[in-house]
């Protein structure tokens, strides 16, 4: 694992990684622009802090940043049967999904739990890319595939994507790859090379923002690719940053593992009981979730907020919401939104009490309470205004 000192050796600080996690053809570019500390995703190293993160927010916002997210690990999806097989694995109606465009989908288990939530890249006829949360739902496609009676085969290429964020990020893509970038639509990808790197870029992110992923094919050539963005991006003053969490829950974007699990339905999720489509495709737990849709749930996943000063670090363990002195329900995920001015997050509670504005409690770890109140997701730019610019 990886293991950080004390903060009094900050100065001669040594991080030490096992063999038994993946390492990212970026991992020696982050160390080297000082990140340090990383997460564990996907088996993986996840850079996990270079600098404070509220300094990182704002230069999000306001220039571009990189990240190293070659944890969201690539499954791909070849084979004569590979249309059908995908659209068997999710809710979502792949039909309508053309060649070069992407979809964020929902995998579901045969009760309509949430396997996964990737981002879904079509960039041939016979050939996704889905783009995991941390989960082996690899594994899970593999065995899905192995009773399907498809012609199929379902890997994990050598992929690796980094993210290039930010209302600067589309000029250091058209300084790197051409004009051709500017015509990415939001969702859309373009398969390219950069001085023989070979890249599928997608007009996609983790942020809200405007935001693209290069997605590498050659992990030989990481460093040479970081260099590059990095050499294209110092006119826009671009900076190497952790994922952003305050811009991401801002956008109403879910952290698959914390927010919701495989317990979980889609209909339990505010905003994405827009994702289980109508469709002729018998996907696995169409049955399911065709019965909850009529049933109903019992609980809902939505926005918080919490009144009082702004909190120092982000609270992603789950504390207790209360509703007139009884536990209704608990947290995922508090933070500060600088922008806002308030701390925000999700909080699960009974279907009766999910309407925006309805009173809560949170109680925190010294026992104190916070007072809050339901929010609708997501918290700002409710149209996707933003990224489609």
């Amino acid at each position: 694992m990886a293991v950080v000192p004390p903060a009094d050796h900050a100065t001669s600080s040594t991080l030490y990684f096992g063999p038994w996690y993946r390492r990212s053809p970026f991992f020696e570019k982050t160390l080297a622009a000082g990140c340090s500390a990383y997460d564990i995703y996907n088996h993986m190293y996840l850079p996990g802090y270079y600098a404070d993160p509220i300094e990182e927010y704002w230069h999000l916002l306001n220039a571009v940043t990189v990240w190293d997210v070659s944890v969201e690990r690539i499954v791909e999806i070849t084979g004569p049967d590979a249309s059908a097989f995908v659209n068997t694995l999710t809710c979502r109606d792949l039909t309508k999904c053309a060649v070069g465009q992407g979809k964020y989908v929902l995998i579901t288990a045969e009760d309509g739990g949430i396997v996964n939530d990737p981002v879904l890249l079509r960039v041939e006829a016979d050939r996704w890319w889905l783009a995991l949360a941390d989960s082996d739902a690899g594994l899970w496609a593999r065995g899905v595939a192995v009773h399907s009676g498809l012609d199929v085969t379902v890997r994990e290429p050598e992929i690796y994507p980094i993210q290039v964020q930010g209302p600067r990020s589309r000029d250091v893509l058209r300084t790197l790859f051409g004009d051709a970038v500017l015509d990415i639509k939001y969702y859309w990808t373009l398969t390219t090379e950069l001085d023989g790197i070979p890249v599928v870029i997608s007009r996609t992110g983790w942020t809200g923002e405007v935001g693209y992923e290069i997605y590498l094919r050659d992990p030989s050539r990481g460093g040479d690719l970081w260099d590059r963005v990095m050499e294209a991006g110092k006119p826009h003053d671009i900076r190497p940053i952790a994922p952003c969490e305050a811009r991401r829950i801002e956008a109403g974007i879910f952290n698959y593992g914390s927010d919701m699990t495989i317990a979980n339905n889609p209909f339990e999720i505010m905003g994405l009981e827009r994702l289980v489509e109508p469709q002729a495709a018998d996907y696995i737990g169409k049955a399911a979730l065709e019965e909850i849709r009529v049933k109903g749930v019992g609980r809902k996943l939505v926005g918080i907020e919490v009144e009082g000063d702004a909190l120092s670090f982000e609270i992603s363990e789950k504390r207790p919401a209360l509703h007139r002195g009884e536990q209704v329900g608990q947290i995922t995920d508090l933070i500060w939104s600088p922008r806002l001015r308030r701390n925000i997050g999700y909080v699960w509670v009974p279907i009766e009490l999910s309407a925006a504005g309805t009173p809560l409690e949170i109680v925190a770890r010294d026992g104190s309470r916070w007072t809050a109140r339901t929010a609708a997701l997501p918290f700002l730019d409710v149209k996707k205004e933003v990224p489609r610019t």
